[in-house]
């Protein structure tokens, strides 16, 4: 799986379980709920005031 903005934060977790304390690191805190489960990189970015091309860094980072 390729991680963009686009990916679906759910698929990604789905995928690399590894990469939740990013998430969380960036004020995810609630990864089990419908809502954040079906938001792309890019919209949980926005919500959250963090660059998403820093973040899918950080996350390849996390999966390589």
């Amino acid at each position: 799986m390729t991680i963009d903005k686009t990916s679906i934060i759910g698929d990604v977790l789905d995928a690399y379980p590894q990469t939740a304390p990013v998430f969380m690191a960036i004020g995810m805190h609630c990864l089990g709920c419908p809502a954040s489960r079906g938001e792309s990189v890019a919209d949980a970015c926005m919500v959250h005031g963090v660059d998403a091309d820093e973040l899918i860094e950080k996350l390849k980072e996390v999966i390589a």
